[in-house]
């Protein structure tokens, strides 16, 4: 059973690798400057392997008093050609795993931007920040420094062996009886290696997804005085990395010496025996230092073997999850196009929806928001009116059911242009690092006049405090705007929204950040932006939406009602009690 266990492992790692070297190949890698890079690396290998030969000349020469100053010439030749290949080849191979990473991070960084927001819900962003990072770091770590030397590794051990099998075959089968006591010890401590090294880099994403969340939201942390229990938690996964990575120095405590130890007993044994066959004249002194330099040839390759075996088992973790972004299904862009784009009426037709394994949020809605006219949702919170929204954005696909414009199903529309024509202002009014110009431009893919500019700032209040600032527009607002007040964060939002010109406007409760007077400004600016549009308003002040044309009640995921304020105060429990709360609250 064991056996049947260690052959599964195996044949997975073999389906790893070529994974990897698929993934590798997807890159497309210049294909000139890799045989070039391998090309040198071989004849640097070759030399090496000519060079103890010369010294066995050079040394018989001395003991015969009778050096060649060519040979001398040569040997410096040979030393000066091996030094310029090593360089051009450690160069070119950095600039192929260089550019294998940049393709990497290119695609992953385009897949990342493709997914769909139901990824990001399940998967923190730490993790995926890891994966964009570290991972592709250890493939590169892997091409640049270990895969090209593990093969050349492998040329020169094979040829090195050749050779002293030549020179010397007793010596040489007295060396080779080594290897399997080398491969007994280095088999069972690579498996151990590679447990250790997924370890660490599952715990170097945890640890990356602490820093990413903890200093996002450092604001937080400080006002409830966490800085204690973030401490801690940092803390934690420091201290997991560091029991990992003693783990790993272990493995290596124990695998380093035991090989530099079973080498060095052969290199004394080889030296010792050696010295008896010189002085019985079965071989010259040269032939012993030539061995010797042979026998170093084998030494280094080897032991270079325990890293690299532990970089590729590294490797193959990073490719898995890789592979895994690439694996997950992106949003699809590539749908029909429409001929009349934004033109006529936005209908749900028995649109019901529930997130991963939950309880339905929206069962069985349908309404019909009127080309060019305002339709306000309201309900209690929790009933569905945010996800109705993350919906008609297409964040999220209906469970059941279909949005139709015009008639022809949303989902038929090429994605991209079915968010070109939606002005989405939420309750978060998010804001991106930059200025206050790239933040109200932002998603616009022309050239913004400065008159257009203030025009839109103008419309949104935004361009009266902008104005007392020294870089007016051009004013930093900080990570996440937090330069801005909640209000101007919301009026610039706005202002976004209206420069886009967009032919579907939603207002997730868009002016709940404001005060009276911005209030009254933003809403006579809406006023004139909804004009001539078809606009959807989430509402829970009840007052902001009197004058909608269409109402729209929803209540635990459901339809309740829909028609105008005065004919919901009629018709609607819901809506009449929520009206009768919040205007007596006013009056008072």
């Amino acid at each position: 059973m064991t056996l049947k266990n260690d052959t599964d492992r195996n044949d997975s790692d073999k389906v790893t690798f070529r994974a990897f070297w698929e993934m590798v190949k997807n890159t497309k890698p210049p294909k000139w400057i890799v045989f070039l890079a391998v090309l040198l690396s071989l004849i640097e290998t070759g030399v090496g392997l000519v060079i103890p030969l010369f010294t066995q000349t050079v040394v018989d020469q001395l003991a015969d008093a009778a050096l060649d100053t060519s040979v001398i010439f040569l040997f410096i030749g040979l030393f000066v050609m091996q030094a310029v290949a090593t360089g051009f080849s450690i160069y070119l191979l950095t600039y192929v795993g260089e550019h294998v990473v940049r393709e990497l991070r290119i695609k992953l960084w385009k897949r990342m931007l493709r997914l769909p927001v139901a990824y990001y819900d399940a998967n923190r962003t730490g993790e995926t920040i890891s994966r964009i990072t570290n991972d592709t770091n250890i493939v590169k770590g892997l091409i640049t420094r270990h895969l090209v030397t593990a093969v050349t590794g492998v040329i020169s051990i094979v040829g090195a062996v050749a050779i002293l099998l030549v020179l010397d075959w007793q010596m040489t089968l007295v060396m080779l009886s080594v290897v399997p006591v080398m491969l007994f010890i280095i088999i069972p401590l690579g498996r151990k290696m590679y447990r250790v090294s997924k370890s660490i880099q599952k715990e170097m994403a945890s640890f990356t997804t602490v820093l990413t969340q903890v200093l996002s939201e450092i604001r937080l942390v400080k006002a409830y005085s966490a800085e204690e229990r973030e401490t801690a938690s940092g803390n934690d996964r420091v201290n997991g990395l560091f029991r990992f990575g003693l783990k790993e120095a272990r493995v290596f405590a124990v695998l380093n010496p035991l090989i530099s130890l079973a080498m060095m007993g052969v290199l004394v044994f080889i030296i010792g025996y050696g010295g008896v066959r010189v002085a019985a004249g079965a071989i010259s002194a040269g032939q012993l230092v030539a061995f010797i330099l042979y026998l170093f040839m084998i030494i280094v390759p080897v032991s270079r073997f325990a890293s690299f075996f532990a970089e590729v088992q590294k490797a193959m973790g990073a490719t898995e999850r890789i592979n895994t972004l690439y694996d997950m299904d992106e949003e699809q862009y590539d749908r029909e196009r429409p001929s009349e784009s934004g033109r006529g009426d936005l209908t749900a037709r028995d649109v019901s929806f529930r997130y991963e394994k939950g309880e339905p949020v929206l069962k069985g809605v349908n309404f019909t928001v009127p080309a060019k006219r305002v339709t306000a949702i309201v309900g209690p919170s929790g009933s569905g009116k945010t996800t109705l929204f993350s919906l008609i954005e297409r964040f999220y696909e209906p469970s059941e059911g279909e949005f139709t414009l015009g008639g022809i199903p949303v989902r038929s529309i090429h994605l991209r242009d079915w968010r070109q024509q939606i002005g989405y202002v939420s309750q978060e009014s998010p804001l991106m690092a930059g200025s206050i110009r790239e933040n109200i431009t932002y998603g616009v893919n022309r050239e913004v006049k400065d008159e257009e500019l203030e025009s839109a700032g103008r419309l949104a209040n935004v361009h009266e405090f902008v104005s007392e600032l020294p870089d007016a527009y051009d004013t930093e607002v900080g990570e996440r705007g937090i330069k801005l007040s909640g209000g101007q964060r919301q009026r610039v939002a706005i202002a976004r929204a209206i420069l886009r010109n967009p032919s579907i406007l939603m207002l997730d409760e868009a002016t709940s950040s404001l005060d009276s007077e911005s209030e009254r400004k933003i809403q006579e600016a809406l006023d004139n932006v909804m004009e001539g549009r078809t606009t959807i308003v989430i509402a829970h002040r009840l007052a902001t939406v009197l004058g909608a044309d269409q109402i729209v009640v929803m209540e635990k995921g459901r339809v309740t009602g829909m028609g105008t304020h005065s004919e919901l105060l009629e018709t609607n429990t819901l809506y009449r009690r929520l009206a009768t709360q919040q205007f007596a609250a006013g009056n008072e």
